[in-house]
């Protein structure tokens, strides 16, 4: 597979144009020999991932957190100069795609999740920088809090996770706002959503929550985001006949 087709073809499935933001989406580091026969990917940019994806033989490694935001690459120092130079020595190109990633209708981390908890009625939701990157929607029948956060624990993995329990005794609608999503709760508040389920707890969140009598679960900011890294490592080996594979380190955080 080549290097900028493979490249391309992700821009355009995941719309990456359409998105405002720090991240700069698409091919960030790009090899001399454009030739991929392997593809690693992971939820965020790191050397014991690239480690890893050299490890297994990879040529092209896919973050859904990329290295260079905003003005983070202006200086090849430090921290820029380590992850340069693993890539580099070992002739490794890098994909980014954050906001793609959340908000794609299907392969995205919210459209994953959802499909994971089995909502119905999913719409998009949730807007942030200009687009909707989240979804809501409907459990098949309204269940108490605890089934619905034992659920959350089922999906993601985890043995524990971070519950507000501001809202109703049982829940029934839900939105969800993978990651670093919970400065978003005034959004499915204003909704009279039952639940907000998102990654990582911040204090104002808790604060709105108690507010605005609104569950909200927090899962963590890695496990929430890797149900869109791992159905993009799928659809690319089903769509481009090439080995990818999602490489989990499965973070507490």
């Amino acid at each position: 597979m080549n290097m900028q087709k493979l490249a391309a073809a992700l821009d355009r499935e995941l719309a990456i144009e359409k998105f405002q933001e720090s991240c700069h989406n698409g091919l960030q580091v790009g090899r001399r020999d454009p030739k991929i026969t392997r593809v690693c990917l992971g939820v965020d940019a790191s050397l014991p991932f690239y480690a890893e994806a050299a490890r297994r033989g990879a040529q092209l490694v896919i973050c859904h957190h990329g290295l260079s935001w905003g003005d983070s690459m202006a200086r090849a120092t430090g921290y820029n100069f380590d992850h340069l130079e693993f890539l580099i020595q070992n002739k490794i190109a890098l994909y980014a795609c954050h906001l793609p990633l959340d908000a794609h209708p299907v392969l995205g981390n919210n459209a994953q999740i959802a499909k994971a908890l089995k909502l119905k009625k999913v719409e998009p939701f949730l807007r942030y920088h200009g687009s909707l990157i989240g979804v809501k929607g409907e459990l098949p029948k309204a269940v108490s809090l605890d089934a619905f956060v034992a659920l959350v624990k089922k999906i993601t993995g985890r043995d524990s996770v971070t519950v507000f329990p501001f809202g109703k005794k049982t829940v029934k609608t839900v939105c969800v706002g993978s990651g670093g999503g919970a400065h978003e709760i005034g959004q499915p508040i204003d909704a009279g959503m039952d639940a907000y389920l998102s990654g990582e707890p911040a204090l104002n969140a808790y604060i709105r929550a108690e507010q605005g009598n609104i569950n909200a679960v927090f899962a963590g900011h890695y496990a929430t985001e890797t149900f869109g890294v791992r159905a993009l490592a799928a659809h690319i080996e089903k769509t481009f006949k090439i080995p990818a594979e999602f490489v989990d380190f499965k973070l507490p955080v």
